[in-house]
C-alpha cells in the first residue's frame, strides 16, 4: 500500500452493503408499473425441428390472456439480433422462425394479466413440429458432412483463424522434447441467483421506450433500438437497477426486443422474468464449451521454446458475441512464461444447443487451464518440480514491459515474488507434510499449482481480430463530476450495478483525485439517454477505463477551480496549487481560497468569476481504453488488453479412493492487481472467483442427452459449490503498479477464477499420479471419473 494515498488501498466501508444487507436492493422483479402484463414462453421440445403450424386458439380463449405472438409475426416488424461475425445467413431472433435449433428455444410468447395465467396459456398453445437431425458434438459439427444447424450458411463453422507468431517450426524442431495434452472444458456458466428480467414500457405520447433490465451488456440500448427499427434516442435504458449477479451472462437482448415489441404493440408495460428452467436452457447464457489440443516444446533444461494450441469452441445454435472469446486469449497466449514461438488455431462452430455469452474472463480461464495442464505435463515428462519449472520459465520483473509473440505488451509484474508469497502463505513444507500424512492414512491427496494472468481493461479490438471487416478500436467510458453551490460532489456514471461495488470504487477514486472525503461524494447512475458513453462493466475494466475518465474529469474540474481561485487571489493560474479543494498561492501558502467559497463563486457570484469562464462546476470526460486505438495486423498481432494482473494458487485436494469424491482441504492464493482501490472489494472478487473456479473444476456442467435434450434444468442436476465445498481461502496481495493507469490499478473482477480450475485439476492429478493413475483432462472432474481412473489402474496392475 502506498502511503501517498489518503483513501485508495485502505479499508473502508463498502457503501452498497447497507442496502443489500437490509434488503433494500431494487431489482427488475421489484418494478411493476401500473397495468403491466406478463409474458409466458412456449419453448421447443426438440433440439432441431421444422415448425409446421402454431395454433393459439385455446390459449387466447383463456380468461386473462391478452395476446399470443409467434416468431413469424415478430419477424415481420423487427430485424435479426446482432451477429458479431460476418454471417448474414445466420439469423438470430427472439422467437424461432420456421425452425427451432435447440431444445428450449422460444417459439411463441403468451401475454397475460399475470405470470401464472401466461404460463397456463403457454401450455395451451399447440405447435406442430417436424423433427430434423441434430448435431451436438462440436468436432462432428465441424466436419463437411455434418447436419447443418443453419443450412443457408452452408457449414457449421462460423469462424476459423490460424495464427503463427515467432519461429514456431524452429522451436519444435530444435526442442529436446514436447508434452501434449488434450483438454476438455465442458460448458458451464455463472448461474446467478437472479434469472434475467426485463420490463419494457412504450409511451405513445412521447415515442419513448423505457426499459428496466438486469443487464450487463455493451451497446444494449443501441442493439435494442436497431432490432425494433426505432431511433436510438427513443430507447431509454435505466441503469439504476440492481443486477442480482452476472459476470457477463446478463445479456438479455432477445428478452428486451420481445418485451419492447409487445409493449409497443399493446400500449402497456410488459414484464418478462425467466424461471430457472427457462434461464438454464433457453436464456442463451452458457459459457465456453471447448476442446484444446496443446503441445509445449522445451529444451533439455526445461526451458520452454514453443507452444501450439488448437481449440474448437461450441457456440450453440447462434454465435452472437461468443466467438469473440476465442480472441481474448491471444493477449495472454503464453501465460506468464517466456515462449518465443506460438501457433494458435481457433475454430468456432454451431451446434443444436443453447447459445453462449461472455462468461467471466471472456474465454481466458479455459485457455489458462489448457496452458497450465501442458506445463504440468512437461514437469511430469521432465521429472522436474512443477513450481521450479514455472520459476525457470517466468518472465522476470526487469523484463517489463514485456512483448509476447502475439504483439501484446504486458505492462508490469513480479511473478516470482507472487509465487513466493503463495508458498510462504501455504508454508509449502507443512502443506507437503500434510499431503503425505493423508496419503499414509490410505486416502489420496495431491497439491495443485497454477500461475495465471488476468487481462484487464476490456477493449473492442477482439472484434477486429475475429472479424477483420469490423474496424472498431475503442471501448470508451465516461464520467460526469458535478459540484453544487454548497460544494457537494456528485459523480454520474452510466453503468448497471452487477455486484462489483462500483459506487464504492467511483467515490473512492473521485475522492482521491479531488482530495475530498469519499463518504461525502454521491454516485448516481444515469440512464442511457442522459449518461455518458459506456460499454458496461465487462473485461475487468471499470477501475482501469472508468478510472481514466474519473482522472480526466477531476483534472478538468481542478483546473477550473484553480482558475477561479487564482482570479480571486490576484495571481495567474500557474502560480497557484491545489490541496484537497483549497487553492493556494505557491509562494505564499497562507493565501488560499476554500472549496466551499469557490463553489459559491462559480454558481452565484458572477462578479468574481474570471472572464470567459462558464458558471457552475460541472465537467464530463470520456476516456478511451489505455493503449488502444490500433487495428490488428494481418497476422493478428495487436495490443489486446492494457493491463495484466497475476495470481498464484496452491491447493491441497483429498480423495476418497472408494467413491472418488474430491474434497479441498487447504486453499492459498497470492494475487497482484496493481494498486488496490478497496482491499475488501478485491478480496471478495478473489474469493468469489475462486469459488466459481472450484465449481468449474469439480461440479458444474450443462449436460445434454444424445438427442439434444437438456439434462440439467435445475439446481438438483446442475451442481454448484456451497459453503461445504469451498474451503477457507487464505490470500495475500502483492502490488506491481501499472504504468498505464491513473493510480497503477489493474483489473480484479475475474480474479481467482483465472487460475482456480487449473489449480484444482492439478491437485486431483497429483493425487492420482501417486497411485500410478493417468491425469484427467476434462472438467468438471466427477467422482466417477476419478473412480474409473483408479479402477483402470488397479486392473492394469493385476494383469
Amino acid at each position: 500500500m502506498s502511503e501517498s494515498y489518503r483513501w485508495v488501498s485502505r479499508p473502508g466501508n463498502i457503501r452498497e452493503d447497507r442496502r443489500f444487507v437490509t434488503g433494500r436492493g431494487r431489482y427488475v422483479a421489484d418494478i411493476t408499473p401500473p397495468g403491466t402484463l406478463h409474458v409466458g414462453l412456449v419453448t421447443s421440445p426438440y433440439a432441431h425441428a421444422r415448425i409446421t403450424g402454431v395454433d393459439a386458439s385455446e390459449a387466447l380463449a383463456l380468461d386473462g390472456v391478452v395476446a399470443v405472438l409467434t416468431g413469424a409475426e415478430l419477424a415481420k416488424d423487427t430485424d435479426p439480433l446482432r451477429q458479431y461475425l460476418a454471417v448474414p445467413e445466420v439469423q438470430w431472433r427472439p422467437l424461432a422462425v420456421e425452425e427451432t435449433r435447440y431444445a428450449g428455444e422460444w417459439v411463441a410468447a403468451v401475454v397475460a394479466e399475470s405470470r401464472a395465467v401466461a404460463e397456463d396459456g403457454a401450455e395451451l398453445v399447440s405447435v406442430d413440429y417436424e423433427p430434423l437431425e441434430a448435431v451436438l458434438d462440436p468436432e462432428v459439427a465441424a466436419a463437411p458432412d455434418a447436419p447443418l444447424v443453419h443450412p443457408a450458411h452452408g457449414t457449421n463453422v462460423m469462424a476459423h483463424r490460424e495464427f503463427r507468431w515467432g519461429e514456431v517450426d524452429a522451436a519444435f524442431e530444435q526442442a529436446a522434447g514436447t508434452s501434449r495434452v488434450r483438454c476438455r472444458w465442458n460448458r458451464n456458466s455463472t448461474v446467478p441467483i437472479e434469472t434475467f428480467g426485463v420490463v419494457a414500457s412504450w409511451d405513445r405520447t412521447r415515442d419513448l421506450l423505457d426499459v428496466w433490465a438486469s443487464i450487463q451488456m455493451p451497446q444494449f440500448p443501441d442493439q435494442l433500438a436497431h432490432a425494433l427499427r426505432i431511433p436510438t434516442n427513443q430507447v431509454r435504458v435505466h441503469f439504476d437497477v440492481d443486477v442480482g449477479g452476472s459476470y457477463g451472462v446478463k445479456r438479455g437482448i432477445k428478452h428486451g426486443v420481445l418485451t419492447g415489441y409487445l409493449s409497443r404493440m399493446l400500449g402497456v408495460p410488459v414484464k418478462l422474468i425467466e424461471d430457472r428452467t427457462e434461464n438454464m436452457h433457453g436464456g442463451d447464457f452458457h459459457g465456453p464449451d471447448r476442446i484444446f489440443d496443446v503441445e509445449l516444446a522445451y529444451t533439455a533444461d526445461g526451458v520452454f521454446t514453443g507452444i501450439r494450441i488448437d481449440v474448437i469452441d461450441d457456440e450453440g445454435a447462434y454465435p452472437g458475441r461468443s466467438p469473440l472469446q476465442l480472441a481474448k486469449p491471444i493477449g495472454a497466449i503464453v501465460g506468464p512464461y517466456r515462449i518465443g514461438g506460438v501457433a494458435y488455431n481457433a475454430t468456432a462452430v454451431v451446434t443444436n444447443k443453447t447459445g453462449q455469452v461472455a462468461v467471466r474472463g471472456f474465454g481466458q480461464s479455459p485457455t489458462n487451464y489448457a496452458i497450465e495442464a501442458a506445463v504440468d505435463a512437461a514437469a511430469r515428462d521432465l521429472g522436474v518440480d512443477r513450481l521450479e519449472l514455472r520459476r525457470r520459465n517466468f518472465i522476470q520483473p526487469e523484463e517489463f514491459p514485456y512483448r509476447i509473440p502475439s504483439g501484446t505488451e504486458y505492462d508490469s509484474g513480479d511473478y516470482p515474488a507472487v509465487l513466493d508469497k503463495a508458498e510462504a502463505l501455504a508454508d509449502l513444507a507443512a502443506l507437503e507434510a500434510r499431503r503425505d500424512e493423508i496419503r499414509a492414512s490410505g486416502r489420496l491427496a495431491g497439491i495443485g499449482v497454477a500461475t495465471c494472468l488476468e487481462p484487464g481493461g476490456g477493449n473492442a479490438i477482439f472484434e477486429n481480430v475475429m472479424n477483420p471487416s469490423n474496424d472498431k478500436t475503442t471501448f470508451p467510458e465516461g464520467c460526469r463530476l458535478r459540484v453544487d453551490a454548497d460544494g457537494q460532489v456528485t459523480a454520474v456514471i452510466g453503468i448497471s450495478s452487477a455486484g462489483q461495488s462500483h459506487d464504492t470504487m467511483v467515490s473512492t477514486l473521485v475522492g482521491e483525485e479531488l482530495g475530498r472525503d469519499p463518504r461525502t461524494i454521491a454516485v448516481i447512475r444515469a440512464d442511457s439517454l442522459t449518461g455518458m458513453p459506456s460499454q458496461s462493466p465487462v473485461g475487468s475494466r471499470m477501475t482501469i477505463v472508468l478510472g481514466q475518465a474519473i482522472r480526466g474529469a477531476a483534472d478538468e474540474l481542478k483546473a477550473k477551480v484553480a482558475a477561479i481561485g487564482a482570479h480571486n487571489l490576484g495571481v495567474s493560474p500557474d502560480e497557484v496549487g491545489y490541496d484537497g479543494g483549497e487553492v493556494f498561492v505557491r509562494t505564499d501558502p497562507d493565501r488560499r481560497l476554500g472549496w466551499r467559497e469557490i463553489a459559491v463563486i462559480a454558481h452565484r457570484k458572477q462578479h468574481r468569476m474570471p472572464p470567459g469562464i462558464q458558471p457552475g462546476l460541472e465537467v464530463v470526460h470520456v476516456a478511451h481504453t489505455p493503449r488502444s486505438g490500433t487495428l490488428a495486423a494481418p497476422d493478428g498481432t495487436v495490443q489486446l488488453y492494457p493491463c495484466y494482473s497475476f495470481e498464484a494458487h496452491l491447493v491441497l485436494a483429498v480423495i476418497d479412493p472408494g467413491t472418488g469424491r474430491v474434497e479441498l482441504d487447504r486453499y492459498f492464493i497470492a494475487h497482484d492487481c496493481g494498486t488496490v482501490i478497496n482491499p475488501d472489494v478485491v478480496r471478495g472478487m478473489v474469493y468469489g472467483g475462486t469459488a466459481h473456479g472450484i465449481g468449474v473444476a469439480l461440479y458444474e456442467q450443462f449436460a445434454f442427452s444424445p438427442d439434444g435434450q437438456p439434462l440439467t434444468t435445475s439446481f438438483m442436476d446442475y451442481l454448484l459449490p456451497s459453503a461445504h465445498e469451498v474451503p477457507d481461502i487464505a490470500d495475500a496481495e502483492h502490488c506491481t503498479p501499472s504504468p498505464f493507469t491513473s493510480l497503477g490499478q489493474k483489473g480484479a473482477g475475474e480474479a481467482g477464477y483465472m487460475g482456480a480450475p487449473a489449480a484444482v485439476a492439478g491437485a486431483v492429478n497429483d493425487a492420482l499420479a501417486a497411485r500410478g493413475a493417468p491425469p484427467i483432462h476434462a472438467l468438471p472432474i466427477k467422482p466417477s471419473d476419478v473412480w474409473s481412473a483408479l479402477r483402470a489402474t488397479e486392473e492394469q496392475g493385476e494383469k
